[in-house]
């Protein structure tokens, strides 16, 4: 179960490590820049992408475990309609983004704090990354299907290529070229479509076989629609309040000034290197719970459950131990501005508690999506961000500033943990009532 588990996870730790290199870079090429506004800018502009992918995050997840369960039970043709049902989701996702950019663009606006410097930096961002959407979107579907057919080594290859590319683009359109958020935006859209063009070539070398005749009937089979949906909306939601809470985080974070802003989006760039990292093993939970659930293998299920938390404990401890005894150095490679590192230094105990809170709700978050067990994921969160997160912002901060916020932060990650923990063995381990 070991090899098993490092065979998928390997790769996915690879390719995920280049995601938070791509976000340091980012912070890094605007932190060296003269002003603060431009790290809030893409701060910002980011946090509008990841609410708007937010609500179509589910084609990774929801074709993933639907795959995965097609694979274990050797169901051939239904491996190949998972991608096709997928694929017609994203075109019309991001058809309507690109439609609906402008109205997007006014809404963030209205809902997003910040100096005025910052909000006109993050609209020039965001007009120029969204089209980046179609190739963002369609990579959900393809990357969600090799990981489902238990293949992480192509998406691994993608992620490289994707990111590499970005940085080298950044760097040049920002060093060379003298842009600023324009020059890191532009970077990343051309990154994604070299990054699709690679996705599809694998498609048709490597599972050139599973590009057979549509049947309009097999595709539109009400059954089948129905579970795809339903499993799809659960993840949706799940996606969205996950996404808005980090949201909610970051524009509370441009209330209490520039400054703190830049603060904690320097200090999420360790959650993010963390959970990247992390999501390897989910991602490989992912890919195996779903065949174990395909398969109705009740023995191997349980134990790819017990071996996934056994690596979560082995990765926490030593990240909270290089947290915890190289804050400074760390920040520094971000940010060289000396009231940054000198106003984050009280805050670097929550760098050290990250690992240790968050690595139970990673792990989950890709055992219930292998076993397509949505409701559950949907209702754990409903209760982490909602019941937990809210009613700790809303006292705490007023109270204790921005540490009250960090506290209500990874309050809402340890609630995730625990809820998902207690609903496992009804959802997860005697196998999901909804296979």
């Amino acid at each position: 179960m070991n090899r098993s588990i490092l065979k998928l996870a390997i790769p996915n730790i690879i390719s995920n490590i280049t995601i938070p290199l791509l976000g340091l870079v980012d912070m890094i090429l605007m932190g060296h820049l003269s002003s603060p506004v431009y790290i809030g800018a893409i701060a910002l502009g980011g946090t509008i992408f990841s609410v708007l992918y937010s609500f179509f995050s589910f084609l990774r997840a929801g074709t993933t475990g639907f795959t995965a369960q097609s694979y274990g039970a050797n169901d051939i043709s239904e491996v190949s309609y998972s991608l096709y049902r997928s694929t017609i989701i994203a075109i019309i996702a991001f058809l309507l983004i690109l439609c609906m950019q402008k109205p997007i663009a006014n809404l963030s606006l209205i809902l997003l704090d910040g100096s005025d410097e910052v909000k006109d930096l993050a609209i020039t961002y965001f007009f120029v990354r969204i089209w980046a959407a179609p190739a963002n979107m369609l990579l959900y579907c393809l990357n969600g299907w090799f990981i489902g057919m238990q293949n992480t080594k192509i998406p691994m290859a993608i992620a490289i290529i994707i990111n590499v590319l970005n940085i080298v683009f950044s760097i040049f359109f920002v060093v060379v070229m003298h842009q600023d958020v324009t020059g890191v935006a532009l970077g990343t859209v051309i990154a994604q479509y070299c990054g699709l063009a690679t996705a599809i070539i694998f498609i048709f070398t490597k599972y050139k076989r599973y590009i057979i005749k549509i049947n309009t009937r097999i595709l539109l089979d009400i059954k089948k629609l129905k579970k795809f949906f339903v499993v799809n909306t659960d993840l949706m939601i799940r996606s969205i309040l996950l996404v808005l809470t980090i949201a909610f985080f970051t524009n509370q974070s441009a209330r209490l000034g520039d400054n703190v802003l830049s603060i904690n989006m320097i200090l999420l760039q360790f959650f993010y290197i963390f959970s990247y990292f992390t999501d390897g093993f989910a991602y490989a939970g992912e890919a195996l719970v779903g065949k174990f659930v395909g398969a109705r293998d009740e023995k191997n299920l349980r134990s790819v459950v017990m071996h996934l938390f056994k690596w979560g404990a082995y990765i926490c401890v030593p990240f909270a131990i290089l947290y915890a005894l190289f804050p400074t150095p760390f920040v520094k490679l971000i940010s060289d501005q000396p009231v940054i590192i000198e106003q984050i230094q009280p805050y670097y105990i929550y760098m050290v508690l990250i690992p240790i809170i968050t690595f139970a709700a990673f792990l989950w978050d890709g055992i219930y999506i292998g076993a397509t067990a949505s409701k559950a994921i949907r209702n754990t969160m409903i209760i982490s961000s909602i019941l937990v997160f809210l009613p700790m912002w809303y006292f705490l901060m007023p109270i204790y500033g921005n540490h009250g916020l960090w506290i209500a932060f990874l309050s809402f990650m340890l609630a995730r943990g625990i809820s998902m923990t207690f609903f496992a063995k009804k959802n997860i381990l005697q196998l999901p009532n909804n296979q």
